[in-house]
C-alpha cells in the first residue's frame, strides 16, 4: 500500500512539471471515481461526463496548488463537487433570468433570425479571425480541434484515428478550447 502511495505521489510530481503521461495516468486512475461521483449527484450521464472533464481540466490547471498531505482523491473528488455546485447555481439563476421576462416567448416569435448578407460576411469574418487563431495553438491541440468541430467527428472516433483514449481525447479537446479562448481574450 505504501508502495502505491509512492508511486503515485511520484507520477503527481511529474504532472507538476508538465508531464503528459502523468496527467494521463492520473486521468486513468481516477476518471471512475470522479465520474460515478458526479452520477450519483446528477443522475444525468452527459452532466457527470461534462463535470469529471472539466474537474480534470481544472486540477490539471491547478495541479501545482495540490497538498501532498491529502489524498488527491479527495482533492479531485472536492473539485467536482465545487463544479457541480457551480453548475446548479448557473442554471437556477438562468431559470429565474427566464421567469423575470414572460413576454421572451413571444418576442421572440415576432423576430425574424435569418441571416442578412451583413451577417453572413460577419460569420466569413469570425471564421477567417478563429481559424488564423487555431494555427497559434500547438499541432495536436490543433488536430482535435479540427476533427471534432470541423470534421464533426464524435470522441470515439477521433480516439481511433488518434489511437489514444477517448478520456485522453476529451481532455485534450477542453484544454485546446481553453487555450484558444485565452489567445481570443488576449487579442
Amino acid at each position: 500500500m505504501k508502495n502505491v502511495q509512492i508511486q503515485l505521489q511520484d507520477i503527481i510530481a511529474s504532472a507538476k512539471q508538465g508531464n503528459q503521461i502523468a496527467f494521463s495516468q492520473l486521468l486513468d486512475r481516477f476518471w471512475t471515481d470522479v465520474y460515478g461521483f458526479q452520477l450519483a449527484r446528477t443522475k444525468n450521464e452527459n452532466d457527470a461526463e461534462d463535470i469529471t472533464i472539466q474537474t480534470f481540466a481544472r486540477a490539471f490547471d491547478k495541479i501545482d496548488t495540490y497538498d501532498p498531505s491529502y489524498s488527491f482523491g479527495t482533492w479531485l473528488l472536492t473539485i467536482s463537487k465545487n463544479l457541480h455546485v457551480d453548475l446548479l447555481r448557473k442554471r437556477k439563476k438562468n431559470v429565474l433570468d427566464e421567469s423575470d421576462t414572460g413576454k421572451s416567448e413571444e418576442v421572440n416569435k415576432v423576430l425574424d433570425d435569418s441571416p442578412t448578407a451583413e451577417d453572413a460576411l460577419i460569420t466569413e469574418q469570425n471564421l477567417a479571425s478563429l481559424l488564423s487563431d487555431i494555427k497559434k495553438l500547438k499541432p495536436h491541440y490543433q488536430k482535435v480541434l479540427n476533427l471534432r468541430y470541423f470534421n464533426e467527428m464524435s470522441y470515439a472516433e477521433i480516439a481511433n484515428q488518434l489511437n489514444e483514449p477517448v478520456n485522453n481525447i476529451k481532455v485534450k479537446l477542453l484544454r485546446a478550447k481553453k487555450l484558444l479562448a485565452t489567445i481570443i481574450t488576449n487579442k
